[in-house]
């Protein structure tokens, strides 16, 4: 099963990222696919201050893993496998401990890790519209 939601502009995502937690709610491991540039930060951002994170959300590009804390208390790990250039990198990096942990895992550029990606991921799919609109398909 799918669902589209489209964001027309940036300045809107934050009437829309309501229905993409709404999505998400009940799920601890969610993928981002989308190319280079496409939102996947922002998106993941826009959910977390959604979800109470009062720390600034940026790409964890070169530390690969950043945790934020929901309003809630709860931890959100945020991944970005971007430079993991093999699986048994993301193993090496203690991934199905994070997987396990009860938290909210956020994964940008989860193809490069697919293989230990947990069965009940969620996919979340952003891709550009002709008028730079981002059309986000959340697929169970």
């Amino acid at each position: 099963m799918s669902k589209d939601i489209i964001i027309e502009t940036e300045a809107k995502i934050g009437e829309r990222v309501k229905d993409i937690v709404a999505a998400i709610a009940g799920r601890n491991h969610v993928a981002f696919d989308a190319p280079m540039g496409a939102g996947k930060t922002t998106l993941i951002g826009a959910i977390c201050r959604e979800m109470g994170v009062e720390d600034d959300v940026n790409s964890p590009t070169f530390s690969i893993i950043n945790e934020y804390r929901a309003g809630d208390g709860r931890s959100i790990y945020h991944f970005d496998f971007y430079r993991i250039e093999n699986e048994s990198q993301g193993f090496e990096l203690g991934l199905e401990d994070y997987f396990e942990s009860g938290s909210l895992c956020l994964m940008e550029w989860p193809e490069n890790v697919e293989s230990l990606l947990p069965d009940d991921t969620l996919y979340i799919r952003i891709r550009v519209g002709a008028d730079e609109s981002r059309i986000v398909t959340i697929t169970e």
